[in-house]
């Protein structure tokens, strides 16, 4: 299950570089982690968590099936059948 970091601390205006500073951990290991290059440990994910102002299990929430996340940008896009 992928991790919904950039998407949640975007909506956050929160930045991949502030949320490693504010997690204690390097900006490229945030972007690592942040696109699912790398898994972080469950006390790491709750300090994720926590700086973002969420529940580590909405990290984790699954999207609405007519949703993507894109995976450059973290913009969830919806999907609509062509008319």
């Amino acid at each position: 299950m992928q991790l919904r970091i950039k998407e949640v601390s975007k909506s956050q205006g929160i930045s991949i570089t502030k949320l490693a500073e504010l997690v204690g951990i390097t900006q490229p290991n945030m972007s690592n982690i942040a696109n699912g290059k790398t898994s972080p440990s469950l006390e790491l994910l709750d300090r994720i968590a926590t700086a973002l102002g969420v529940t580590v299990p909405e990290l984790f929430a699954p999207q609405p099936t007519n949703t993507i996340t894109c995976p450059h940008c973290g913009a969830v896009l919806e999907i609509r059948e062509k008319e």
